[in-house]
């Protein structure tokens, strides 16, 4: 009986990243990915095991483990906006409580949950992990309190080991987030910069937020909060010229005030509404694309963790691991 990694979320866009490198490391004997989602991909690997599994009710899953397994927490609702207020707390706060209800269960000792730099709410200013947080939205606020719940599951017995990561905006191959849209809207030359782009919007490659987990795991602290963006970060205008230049876009950017962008996003949004039609773009998407989010891995700079995916170095890596992607 070795380790076995029990991953509730797994099917999501972090979990299936994370799962492919520790496969290719042989980090553990045995994997468990637990999900409301089915699991694609993965089919011809027999250390792999799917569970249709919500976190919202109590878990249940017969297998074998030893207490030095790991239990990965990357189940969550979180596009923002996308759910009602309460669906936030419906499903995060539950799904932290049953996943370290099973944790004692289980007699698993060791935790690695993903929270979000949402709980540290607007700032002009540079935030850290010793920073207050000021979660302001639902998803911010449920992000906080299920970190909480997994403190709470750690002091209970001092063997125990609670890792927690707060990502920026992650992006990488097959990820049709924030990052794509980016990229995509530039080569069609209909992209628009908030306010300039002048701001910094935290951002973090997905192999880059991977290697940083089995950094982590293999520090030896029973408790870690850190961080995950790239270091250094650049401001939004500088990354669209990188995307210009490295994939030869030529089509100019348009530069329009957030105040102006909003109005057009709001009355886009009720038109077609009344037509019976919806819209990616929304006027707290738009609100929240002109905000800094600048946030500083600081734990993992004290540690020296080596940072190899600044925006060119990911976007290389990332058009040579799918090119189909451009």
């Amino acid at each position: 009986m070795g380790q076995t990694a029990i991953i509730f979320g797994g099917s999501g866009y972090i979990g299936r990243n994370m799962l492919s490198v520790f496969l290719k490391e042989d980090r553990f004997s045995k994997y468990i990915v637990c999900d409301i989602k089915p699991l694609s991909g993965f089919e011809d690997e027999n250390k792999v095991h799917f569970e249709k599994i919500d976190v919202r009710r109590e878990i249940k899953i017969e297998s074998d483990h030893d207490s030095n397994s790991w239990i990965f927490n990357f189940a969550a609702i979180h596009r923002e906006p996308g759910h009602a207020y309460k669906e936030y707390f419906d499903t995060n706060i539950p799904g932290a409580e049953n996943v370290t209800e099973f944790a004692r269960k289980a007699g698993i000792k060791n935790i690695f949950f993903t929270s979000s730099i949402a709980p540290y709410g607007k700032s002009l200013e540079k935030r850290n992990e010793s920073s207050t947080l000021y979660p302001e939205t639902a998803y911010g606020i449920s992000k906080a309190l299920a970190e909480r719940i997994h403190q709470e599951w750690l002091v209970e017995d001092n063997e125990r080991r609670l890792i927690i990561v707060r990502p920026s905006v992650i992006f990488g191959p097959k990820d049709p987030g924030n990052v794509y849209r980016m990229i995509k809207a530039l080569k069609k030359g209909t992209f628009v910069l908030p306010d300039g782009g002048k701001v910094i919007k935290a951002y973090g490659y997905i192999y880059g937020l991977v290697d940083s987990i089995l950094f982590t795991m293999n520090l030896k602290d029973n408790f870690i909060v850190y961080n995950y963006a790239e270091n250094p970060l650049i401001p939004l205008n500088e990354m669209t010229e990188i995307v210009k230049k490295r994939f030869d876009y030529n089509k100019p950017v348009l530069k329009i005030s957030v105040k102006i962008l909003s109005l057009i996003a709001l009355f886009l949004v009720n038109f077609l509404k009344i037509i019976g039609k919806t819209t990616d773009i929304h006027p707290v998407r738009v609100r929240k694309a002109g905000f800094p989010t600048n946030i500083e891995p600081k734990f993992l700079i004290d540690r020296n963790f080596v940072f190899k995916y600044h925006f060119e170095a990911a976007l290389e890596h990332w058009k040579e691991e799918s090119p189909e992607d451009f």
